[in-house]
């Protein structure tokens, strides 16, 4: 469905305060990042403190005073490189919490978005683009707190402290290691940040580019060898690697500057320590011992500062896919007045017997931004009736499916659900009453049962057996090794084509909706197995509420179309012929010679 619109949705380069946005969309709880900073801050300063009473242990060792006197120094040392282990290891723990609870967060914001939002943003985007934004760019923006911000805070608070430390022990060494730990923590973050902001602005999109691409090729490697636009595929597939390349390039030179003033800067906070350091023995204002101390520790403090580099690439990663992620919130919102209608909403349930009346009236449908595929169509879909749309590939079946089912905007005409248009009747409404069924649904990386919960919550493992046998999987789920509870591989990898649009047709039964659109369910099936499965759907049970189904089909296998009160069918835009299936095949040629053709394949 969403793979035949080629729309980016992103902008060429995110606006100012993207970022700062994406982040308080994580709803980061401040007291957690106080004591992840605080904890990381002692992990380093454990370090630090670790390799200046190293220091002071050999040097005052070398002197060989009495062993007592080494003894606290000693305790010291294993103290602060335990402590440097433990407290790293909590900091972790809290500073990834942080990370996965934003993650979540920001990922419920997002579904509950495009759940109340216009369909049209979600039409907008491939799909492999999509899981792409709500997979790994959601993973960017949160990597942003534990590779970014955090370590940032930490470097600050650490080398402040280290600074003020070291300029009380020995002030023209700590001012040395001021100025070097600035160039170290913002010359070279800053010259990192440089570089990497063109790379990822290019490498997202290459990304991007590479998940919709190979997930495009992996769904429908047939249909495109057939179509002979494999080849084409893959060359665009090789391309979006070499543009990722290109971007891994781009940045690679500043990164190496700014490696190199990370390096020249411990060098010159050292030789600046021994420069200062050595006067200061000779006039006795230090002594050898101390010297030492002076000397290494400014090696531990430029740990912290180290990690800023790499926060800065996250940082411009993170920033370029939070534009992505706030492309699809900031798309087209409800339709106007969906939020103002809480009555339409959440109406009465219908009574026994009775239910929601769809009602399409002169409608013209197709994408947004296209001519229409399809004009003049009026139909009435009630519960109990039947109703079967046929034709020709290319004549508008799946869009029209679509636009009944408010997924795309009528581009004239109106869709109506109890008089009340679509856009606003409130998403809530529509879901609740109307199930569209695609040939592309997504089949979840999860058990049998949880893909069929995806129509209702609170389906039992019987009723999910019961709506498998319907559909005719009942064999396929006793040969499964944990029936229900096995698990199939993300979009269905582990079964077949007949077996996975059977699936969904199980889960469309399963919802409460009274009006079911199904969009080609026999595909992929043979002849018996198709005509069973349609004669099922015919004959759907009623809703938990006591209301008969309605049912539109659309189905490329003609001879179940029998069972339809009425058959349109489609050519050249338009509905061509409508009645029954018996008044078709012998009144319009195209019809009934695809029935024709249809029984010699069969018999």
């Amino acid at each position: 469905m969403t793979a035949s619109v080629p729309a980016p949705l992103t902008a060429a380069r995110p606006a100012r305060g993207t970022l700062r946005r994406a982040v308080r969309l994580l709803d980061v709880d401040p007291r957690r990042a106080a004591l992840a900073v605080l904890l990381g801050t002692l992990a380093l300063g454990s370090a630090v403190a670790l390799a200046a009473v190293s220091a002071w242990l050999i040097a005052r060792a070398s002197q060989m005073p009495p062993v007592l006197e080494l003894s606290v120094a000693t305790v010291a040392v294993r103290a602060f490189g335990i402590g440097r282990g433990v407290m790293r290891y909590l900091e972790r723990l809290v500073a990834h919490d942080i990370a996965l609870r934003g993650m979540a967060h920001l990922r419920a914001t997002l579904y509950e978005r495009l759940a109340a939002g216009s369909p049209q943003t979600l039409l907008a985007v491939r799909r492999g683009d999509l899981l792409a934004r709500v997979g790994a760019d959601v993973d960017a923006v949160g990597d942003v707190v534990v590779r970014g911000l955090l370590p940032a805070a930490v470097a600050v608070t650490l080398g402040t402290g280290t600074t003020v430390a070291m300029a009380l022990f020995w002030p023209p060494a700590g001012l040395a290691l001021g100025v070097c730990l600035l160039a170290a923590g913002v010359v070279a973050p800053w010259l990192t940040a440089r570089g990497a902001r063109t790379a990822e602005a290019r490498g997202v999109q290459a990304r991007a580019r590479m998940s919709a691409t190979s997930l495009g090729v992996l769904d429908d490697a047939g249909p495109l060898a057939v179509s002979g636009r494999l080849s084409g595929e893959l060359e665009a597939l090789r391309a979006a690697d070499a543009d990722l390349a290109r971007a891994a390039d781009a940045g690679a030179r500043p990164a190496a500057l700014a490696a190199a003033v990370g390096q020249l800067a411990v060098g010159a906070a050292v030789v600046a320590a021994l420069v200062t350091g050595v006067p200061g023995v000779g006039a006795g204002l230090l002594t050898p011992v101390e010297l030492a101390v002076v000397v290494l520790t400014p090696l531990a403090a430029f740990e912290a500062t180290s990690l800023l580099p790499a926060a800065a690439v996250q940082l411009q990663r993170s920033r370029a896919a939070a534009a992505r992620v706030l492309a699809l919130l900031d798309g087209p919102g409800p339709a106007p007045g969906s939020a103002s209608r809480p009555v339409a909403a959440a109406a009465d349930p219908p009574a026994p017997g009775r239910g929601p009346v769809l009602v399409a009236t002169g409608l013209a449908c197709g994408w947004p931004g296209r001519p229409p595929a399809l004009r003049d169509v009026d139909l009435t879909l009630a519960p109990g009736g039947r109703l079967a749309v046929a034709g020709p590939s290319g004549e508008g079946k799946t869009t029209l499916l679509l636009t009944l089912a408010g997924l795309l905007p009528p581009v004239a005409g109106s869709v109506t659900l109890d008089g009340v248009p679509l856009s606003t009747a409130g998403p809530g409404r529509v879901v609740g009453d109307v199930v569209m069924t695609g040939e592309d649904a997504h089949v979840f990386g999860t058990s049998v049962l949880e893909n069929l919960r995806v129509a209702r919550g609170d389906v039992t493992p019987t009723e999910a057996t019961d709506a498998l046998r319907r559909v005719g999987l009942g064999r396929w789920l006793a040969g499964l090794p944990d029936g229900l509870d096995t698990l199939i591989g993300s979009d269905a990898r582990t079964v077949s084509g007949g077996e996975r649009r059977r699936l969904l047709l199980a889960r469309a039964l399963l919802s409460d909706a009274p009006l079911l659109l199904v969009d080609e369910p026999a595909e992929h099936l043979d002849a018996a197995t198709a005509d069973a499965v349609l004669h099922e759907l015919w004959h759907a049970p009623a809703t938990r509420r006591g209301t008969a189904r309605g049912v539109l089909v659309v189905s490329h296998r003609l001879g179940p179309l029998a069972a339809a009160d009425e058959v349109l069918w489609l050519a050249d835009g338009r509905v061509a012929a409508r009645g029954t299936h018996a008044h078709l095949a012998a009144h319009v040629p195209d019809y009934g010679d695809a029935v024709q053709s249809e029984e010699q394949e069969t018999s």
